[in-house]
């Protein structure tokens, strides 16, 4: 996927905030801590520093939802993690993103912490970060 469809799958998937540019995806992947997996609809972006993976985004099309493809994306994340030397992965997501803690709680994510208020939206609330941690034992 270009960064182009990259930014334009991120709009898409979170319609409301700030979508991610095509030149921020392109700064991103020119790091060579950071890789990306996709489906046909979808996307992970991560990255890998000493042990630890942090999944930076997950985005799926709007019109590609409930197939399975953030699944997907999740577990190929997790195992190219794996082929980097990551024995723990990480990631932050929305309070208010149910659909998305629900899919990290059922690929045995963790709750670890909570940054209150970290999320602003266009409507003027706010919403808390949930940081999820889960082991990469294979």
């Amino acid at each position: 996927m270009t960064p182009e469809t990259l930014a334009e799958i991120h709009k898409q998937a979170f319609a409301g905030q700030r979508g991610w540019s095509a030149q921020e995806f392109s700064t991103l992947l020119a790091n060579a801590h950071v890789f990306l997996v996709t489906t046909d609809n979808g996307f992970a972006l991560g990255r890998v520093i000493a042990d630890e993976a942090e999944l930076l985004t997950l985005a799926t099309a709007p019109s590609a939802r409930r197939q399975g493809q953030a699944r997907t994306c999740l577990h190929q994340f997790e195992d190219m993690a794996r082929t980097r030397g990551a024995t723990r992965a990480f990631l932050e997501v929305s309070a208010d993103n149910r659909a998305a803690y629900a899919l990290y709680s059922a690929s045995r994510y963790r709750l670890i912490a909570t940054r209150n208020a970290y999320y602003s939206h266009a409507d003027g609330r706010y919403s808390d970060a949930l940081i999820m941690e889960k082991p990469l034992h294979d």
